[in-house]
């Protein structure tokens, strides 16, 4: 009979502001908030040769913290980065983008949970944007 070894149980966090829409100028969003993108595509771009085209222009930042550090942390730091441009980040909603923040979760345990602290949430209240989890169980 031959065991099999379990694998170790890994939490995985992010988060992410995305800006997306018929953005004009990418550069001014960088310009605006100080920070360059992580990521950022124009609408027609491929992911790859096989991949679909995107449907939408998107500049995005994941805040720089190690995935196996709590939401939390990710959430204070992308806070720290962008709050101080949230007038001009709810400015963009005017003009016809959509702003969000993306938290991801990913994990190869069915019965984990996380919890947020409550000041790592008022980032969401700032940018009046909601509070989503995209959850992943491998």
């Amino acid at each position: 009979m031959k065991i099999q070894k379990e694998e170790p149980i890994y939490y995985a966090f992010s988060a992410t502001l995305r800006v997306f829409g018929d953005i004009e100028n990418l550069d001014e969003i960088s310009r605006m908030l100080g920070i360059q993108p992580t990521h950022s595509h124009r609408r027609g771009e491929r992911r790859s040769a096989r991949a679909e085209p995107y449907k939408h222009d998107m500049w995005s930042y994941k805040a720089p913290v190690p995935e196996n550090h709590p939401l939390s942390e990710h959430l204070t730091a992308l806070y720290a980065a962008v709050t101080p441009k949230a007038e001009y980040l709810k400015g963009l909603r005017k003009r016809g983008l959509s702003v969000d923040i993306f938290c991801g979760y990913r994990s190869n345990s069915d019965t984990a949970g996380f919890e947020v602290d409550h000041k790592a949430l008022r980032i969401f209240a700032e940018l009046e944007v909601p509070f989503g989890v995209s959850v992943i169980i491998t």
